[in-house]
């Protein structure tokens, strides 16, 4: 029973007592839920629908003349059209001073968006030991660029022999490029697995997971990317799966490096290729993904003849609708 109230200047009366006995006797009688030591259940919850959505800032440039923006004017664009992260294309960097640096970050995170990949060009694929040397040196100086930038991944590649005349002519001959007189591809698979070996501390030590990328040089088929991440065998080198690397029976391809699929770039050609088109089935490519519990991020690459700001919503729409389920 609650305290008797005090009443001030006056005795407390007979009838304010059975009144207050008999509320006291009412309130005891009101039936009470009875009290659980489980936790209330949560609300909706569950595993995230869906992969995160980035942008290259590749797609913005695509090594047009006269077309490159600088990485600001790509964040912006990013999130006005709504996307999720950013992936730094290397190359397209104004400078890599820490000042620099540190705007890119501010500019992402007052947009909302992470900034999940840099992109990055080396090539391990030489006789020379002094210029592999070089690009092992500046691979290690990209992933402590990565690490001051915040990402988490960073794309490397085997490299090439560079017999082709050009990027153009390398396309026109479908990524087929032949080694240099007196080598052959076999000799060039110890280069590329040692140099990677050489840039393992520095990503362990940043933090920054190395992805090879189905791209050319050695990396033009599954089985040689795979060679090259088995023989390392480390987890700070997986697989950055680039989904328009492959310009023949692609899906086949995709499944046997999905397994080891740390970031997918999807590439998409509105407007026709500027170099080749390829008509990809993402619900197709999501459904190869799903059963290895690939959460990453799908980093839009477009490489179309469209104008970008019409093209990139269009492929960001294609994207959302395959990766959400």
């Amino acid at each position: 029973m609650r305290p008797l109230p005090e009443k001030k200047g006056t005795s407390f009366g007979r009838r304010e007592f059975l009144t207050t006995l008999s509320m006291g006797a009412w309130a005891a009688a009101i039936p009470r839920p009875a009290i659980s030591a489980e936790p209330a259940p949560a609300g909706p919850a569950g595993p995230r629908i869906g992969n995160p959505i980035a942008v290259s800032t590749y797609s913005f440039w695509r090594f047009l003349d006269n077309a490159k923006l600088k990485i600001e004017t790509c964040i912006r664009s990013a999130a006005e059209m709504g996307f999720d992260a950013v992936e730094i294309l290397e190359m397209q960097m104004d400078s890599t001073d820490r000042g620099y640096l540190q705007r890119l970050k501010r500019e992402a995170f007052l947009n909302g968006l992470s900034l999940c990949g840099l992109s990055t060009h080396q090539t391990f694929v030489s006789p020379d030991p002094e210029k592999r040397q070089a690009n092992i040196a500046k691979t290690i100086a990209s992933i402590e660029l990565a690490y001051q930038l915040g990402i988490p991944t960073m794309r490397v590649n085997t490299g090439r022999w560079g017999t082709s005349k050009d990027f153009d002519e390398l396309m026109r001959n479908r990524g087929i490029e032949p080694p240099l007189p007196g080598f052959t591809d076999e000799d060039a698979f110890p280069w590329v697995i040692e140099c990677l070996e050489k840039c393992l501390p520095a990503a362990e030590r940043c933090g920054v997971v190395l992805g090879l990328e189905n791209h050319w040089g050695l990396g033009l088929t599954p089985e040689g990317v795979l060679r090259i991440v088995n023989a390392v065998n480390s987890p700070w080198l997986r697989v950055t799966l680039d989904t328009g690397n492959f310009l023949e029976d692609p899906y086949d391809r995709l499944a046997l490096l999905a397994p080891q699929a740390a970031f997918v770039q999807a590439k998409t050609y509105h407007g026709g290729g500027i170099w080749y088109t390829l008509d990809l089935d993402y619900p197709r490519i999501a459904a190869i993904l799903r059963p290895h519990q690939y959460r990453g991020f799908i980093s839009l690459e477009f490489e179309g003849s469209e104008d970008y700001r019409t093209a990139i919503p269009k492929s960001l729409a294609v994207l959302r609708e395959a990766f959400t389920f």
